[in-house]
């Protein structure tokens, strides 16, 4: 796809799989498994789909998946299958050296762990060593001090891009540092998680992040577990999706291994995906 001057990919991070009860919060396992078949643990299979945006002289990397630096029990709980990002970045004959920002929706392990890998003497180290890592400063904040999130913030992944200097903070109000986009702040799911808006005339995409991480989390009720505030994420998503749906946006699922886009529409039962695709197009 090319928009707003911007070449632009959707590329995997891998696989993993989470809890299906706790993706889908109050709704009954008998409604949501009609659209993600679980495991015999209850674990529905998930994807990590990032962006990269190249245009204006930069290779943007939108989120980085869960990386390859955890342990067993780790890979076990999470059913974590192989670190495929830099293999697709490559595909499109981007190397890490080449990536000059990436923009991290939230640092929960699952977005941020691919930015930070281990080198063979064990140390950690910037997977992309010469971009800027753009979070917003409510969240960088939040994160060092949330006893509700901790399990989702490590410190393998926090500690390596304090000490980088290659840390950029925004202030909620700030506007985008990438022309031809915009940020949208969100409380529900965490505190101060931005999601990217690329737009250029009556066209425009928006990587929804974890406010809409598959397919199936669009009609408003459907709200993960996971969420520290589910009536903000209420809130939120009905202005969003009012928006997506009146202004013909195409929204990138990061989590659905189905769905990677598609097209929000309001109907009497209220929001629902069209024009679902497979691929960013």
């Amino acid at each position: 796809m090319t928009l707003a001057g911007y070449d632009i990919d959707a590329v995997e991070a891998g696989r993993f799989a989470l809890d299906g009860g706790a993706m889908f919060g109050i709704v009954p396992r008998a409604l949501w498994a009609r659209h993600i078949a679980p495991d015999d643990r209850n674990r529905i299979p998930m994807t990590a789909r990032c962006l990269l945006l190249r245009g204006h002289g930069r290779t943007i990397l939108v989120d980085t998946g869960m990386g390859d630096k955890h342990d067993e029990k780790f890979a076990r709980i999470y059913d974590a299958g192989p670190f495929t990002l830099l293999d697709e970045l490559a595909a499109l004959g981007v190397a890490p050296e080449d990536v000059t920002d990436v923009f991290l929706t939230h640092l929960h392990f699952d977005h941020v762990g691919g930015a930070v890998s281990r080198a063979s003497d064990g140390s950690l180290r910037l997977t992309f060593p010469n971009a800027r890592h753009h979070v917003q400063a409510a969240h960088w904040k939040w994160a060092h001090e949330s006893p509700r999130e901790g399990a989702s913030f490590l410190a393998e992944n926090l500690d390596p891009l304090e000490a980088s200097g290659a840390l950029e903070l925004l202030a909620t109000d700030a506007p985008s540092p990438f022309p031809g986009t915009e940020i949208v702040t969100v409380e529900g799911h965490t505190r101060a998680q931005q999601l990217l808006l690329i737009r250029e005339g009556d066209r425009a995409l928006f990587f929804a992040g974890d406010l809409l991480p598959t397919a199936a989390h669009v009609p408003l009720l459907w709200i993960m577990a996971y969420d520290i505030a589910p009536l903000d994420t209420l809130r939120e998503k009905e202005p969003i999706l009012e928006r997506a749906a009146d202004e013909g946006w195409t929204v990138v699922f990061e989590h659905d291994v189905a769905v990677a886009t598609g097209r929000i529409e309001r109907g009497p039962k209220g929001f629902s995906v069209t024009a679902a695709s497979a691929a960013l197009e």
